[in-house]
């Protein structure tokens, strides 16, 4: 699973350097793996369990592209490469992402059950987490735009700088909802440690952040 999203990853970020005006094409690039998974949701392609496979799955896709957004800014710095500049496209794909994830938990997992919904957002923590990310993802994705750095000035950074706080808690929730501390896990722990420890040694705290 892990060796299929890093060929994917690559392909993407290969795209992503040498067709800079190519930006619709790459958002719909970022969209392959929901398009897939509902491809293999239709087809009975996702196991025993679909719906948990899609919830789960698109939730990793959220979380991978988050870290993706985080980690261009000391890309940047140790490949010279201007790779902040689509710190914007992967931001906004995490958060479309986290949407589908939400939707999918909402509509196929509780069936729009909201009584449940409620219950789960107040006792689960791992739900609680997951959804103290998206409202702080929320505003980040709202000001992505020029007009919103015009307009906000100062408080632009401010809100994007939230991404700090919004790396820890998808990585809380993502741990919490396995329930056991397995490979996944250790990999994308050992992932977001590498990329949070290379951004405040090469870009400390906090920046400006274009998401």
């Amino acid at each position: 699973m892990v060796s299929r999203w890093l060929i994917y990853i690559k392909i993407w970020i290969c795209v992503l350097i040498f067709k800079k005006n190519w930006r619709v094409l790459l958002y719909g690039i970022g969209l392959i793996p929901a398009l897939y998974l509902l491809w293999q949701g239709q087809t009975g392609r996702l196991g025993a369990d679909p719906v948990n496979v899609f919830e789960r799955a698109l939730g990793l896709w959220a979380f991978r592209f988050l870290l993706v957004c985080f980690a261009l800014s000391p890309l940047q710095v140790v490949s010279g490469m201007a790779l902040k500049r689509y710190q914007r496209l992967t931001g906004l794909l995490a958060f479309i992402y986290a949407i589908l994830h939400l939707g999918a938990y909402l509509f196929l997992d509780l069936q729009m059950n909201f009584s449940i919904f409620a219950r789960d957002v107040t006792h689960r923590p791992f739900i609680i987490l997951g959804m103290l990310a998206v409202l702080i993802l929320l505003p980040m994705a709202l000001t992505s735009n020029r007009l919103s750095m015009r307009l906000l000035k100062k408080k632009w950074k401010k809100i994007h700088s939230l991404i700090y706080v919004a790396v820890p808690l998808v990585l809380a929730h993502f741990y919490l909802s396995f329930k056991v501390f397995n490979k996944t896990i250790f990999f994308y722990l050992f992932i977001t440690s590498v990329v949070v420890f290379l951004r405040f040694i090469l870009t400390g705290f906090p920046r400006k952040q274009s998401f």
